[in-house]
């Protein structure tokens, strides 16, 4: 393992679990109730790292400025929390991943946008409690991601210096907060990425395209 990496921090949705299917079917909910047609889960799954506000966006094309987005939102959120484990399971490769680090005594994290009250069933239900040593939500600090404030909490919580961390994401923000936060960037390229420019124009130390590679990076296969 090189001396830069003593410490793994990941984003959760797109990197280590695959929540599109059920964030876009909360989506077309909110459409079939007010009488339009579903859209194409292949229309929800890039925009998944904005989270409820890129949902909606998708859904019933309101952005935050539109009268009623905060009434979309919490209805959006509301739809999301009955269904969220219904179809999200965890990324293929994702759970060797993690119990290898685990054997080599690498702590992990998890730092996501996510609020607590999804994150915490989520990692429950599909069994990554065991597996991951500090996890920090998109409530748990005043600031969310791009700030580098969740990821420098996470490292508090795993009692690593954060220039011997590595952050694992799939999303511009995701880099942006780990160089704010003096860690080693990677990008999950099987995640969702967005629709901006493309993951290569990040800035990102390191892109990765499956989770084994991880374990190369860090000299560990």
């Amino acid at each position: 393992m090189t001396q830069a990496a003593k410490a793994v921090l990941f984003d959760l949705d797109g990197t280590l679990i695959d929540s599109a299917p059920d964030l876009a079917a909360a989506g077309n909910e909110m459409r079939v109730a007010r009488g339009l047609d579903p859209l194409p889960y292949e229309v929800f799954r890039p925009m998944v790292g904005s989270g409820a506000r890129g949902m909606v966006a998708i859904a019933l094309e309101a952005s935050p400025t539109h009268p009623d987005y905060e009434a979309l939102r919490s209805e959006f959120l509301d739809r999301y929390a009955l269904r969220m484990t219904h179809e999200t399971v965890v990324f293929p490769d994702v759970g060797p991943l993690l119990e290898r680090l685990k054997t080599a005594g690498v702590p992990c994290g998890i730092v996501t946008n996510k609020a607590t009250r999804f994150a915490e069933p989520l990692i429950r239900a599909l069994d990554l409690e065991h597996a991951v040593s500090a996890l920090v939500c998109g409530d748990t600090t005043p600031h969310s991601k791009p700030h580098p404030e969740p990821l420098l909490e996470a490292a508090r919580r795993l009692q690593v210096e954060p220039a011997f961390c590595v952050y694992v994401g799939d999303d511009l923000r995701d880099v942006q907060a780990g160089q704010a936060a003096g860690m080693m960037t990677v990008i999950s390229a099987w995640g969702y990425l967005g629709t901006g420019e493309p993951i290569d124009r990040w800035g990102a130390d390191h892109i990765i395209a499956t989770p084994g590679e991880l374990l190369k990076l860090l000299s560990m296969a």
